[in-house]
């Protein structure tokens, strides 16, 4: 029988000869035989970035932080991890970390720079999409049962578990009984849910779905009860989550306005004309589009307008290839940028130095 560390080694080879499934699946091996190595966790992780399976990245950076605090590269694992998933005020909490135990280290810096850029780049894109109203006494109410949580194992889920929601916060109950609190690890993340039920004697039973929506993970919690463990997630919006788990093809509502349907009737007032602040709000924006800039601001001011009048699949193209290029490159072909990875390109006169997060 191989030992852990003959399938760490055959994990880094298949590693560096792109297999990455195969990598992934030799250091689980080597997680079963040596499961307190956080250094596997560590390396796995990237092998899932490779993947682009960013939420089991999340996973394996958090248990290698768990066993070893000062793992610097756990920390860069889980920043790139979620970046991509447009984490970035946890990336930049985990990236802050890893920078302190790390000062000489630039890879921290590049990729917080990174984060703050894509942050802003993503906000533009929200604060351009159009509003969409939606009366939340006219949808289904949200309850449901879900079964696509990550799991180690491909067979049924050890625990059950469902979730309702009300305007402000999503509550999600795991049907788990007699566990004691102290075998039961969470973590809030942005947009995910990391939840971790270790028990002496039986397989580990592990949850992490990207959220629907953004939470607020200082305002959510957990409590471990005799019958169950209730997870209470705060929402960063009050919008209605059609379903517990992230989906792509299931688009997300921007803002959602709850109304009563008891308005009050208007009545005429001798007050002062109210002022009215959706038309101020569209002349200041008729004012800044048509400000004249110049040198940097104009060119920021271009590429925003670029942005927030194109179609999803350019924004799609902007966003993969300014990530994927470290802020390089800047395309709006998503026929080309959807089909390879997006290579940096160094400015005429400066070298592009690569490096391996």
């Amino acid at each position: 029988m191989a030992s852990s560390s003959d399938l760490e080694s055959k994990a880094k080879e298949a590693f560096i000869d792109d297999h990455f499934e195969l990598a992934i699946d030799l250091y689980s091996q080597a997680i079963a035989l040596c499961p307190s190595n956080a250094d596997l966790f560590v390396d796995r992780a990237q092998a899932n970035i490779k993947l682009q399976s960013f939420t089991d990245a999340v996973s394996d950076a958090n248990k290698a932080i768990e066993l070893n605090p000062a793992n610097t590269k756990a920390y860069l694992r889980k920043g790139v991890a979620c970046i991509n998933l447009e984490e970035f005020q946890t990336a930049m909490t985990a990236l802050e970390t890893g920078a302190s135990l790390a000062p000489g280290d630039s890879r921290f810096t590049n990729l917080m720079r990174i984060a703050e850029e894509t942050e802003e780049l993503t906000k533009q894109l929200v604060d351009k999409a159009p509003t969409n109203v939606v009366n939340l006494n006219n949808l289904p109410p949200a309850i449901g049962l879900s079964s696509q949580g990550t799991t180690v194992s491909s067979s049924k889920p050890k625990y059950r578990h469902e979730f309702y929601q009300k305007p402000d916060e999503v509550v999600v109950t795991i049907f788990a009984k007699g566990i004691p609190a102290s075998s039961v690890v969470l973590d809030f993340g942005e947009q995910i849910l990391s939840v971790t039920i270790e028990v002496p004697g039986e397989e580990a039973y592990h949850f992490q779905p990207r959220l629907f929506g953004k939470i607020v993970p200082a305002k959510s919690r957990y409590t471990v009860m005799s019958t169950k463990i209730e997870i209470r997630l705060a929402k960063a919006d009050t919008l209605q989550w059609a379903s517990l788990e992230f989906k792509a093809d299931v688009a997300v509502v921007q803002k959602a306005i709850v109304s009563s349907g008891n308005k009050k009737p208007a009545y005429p007032s001798s007050k002062p004309k109210r002022v009215d602040w959706d038309k101020l709000e569209a002349q200041m924006k008729k004012e800044e589009k048509d400000e004249k800039l110049d040198g940097d601001a104009a060119l920021n001011k271009f590429f925003k307008d670029i942005y927030g009048d194109a179609d999803e699949d350019t924004k799609r193209a902007m966003s993969k290839s300014f990530i994927e290029s470290n802020g390089t490159v800047l395309s709006t072909n998503w026929k080309e940028v959807g089909a390879k990875k997006v290579e940096g390109s160094a400015p005429d006169g400066m070298e592009l130095k690569k490096w391996e997060y």
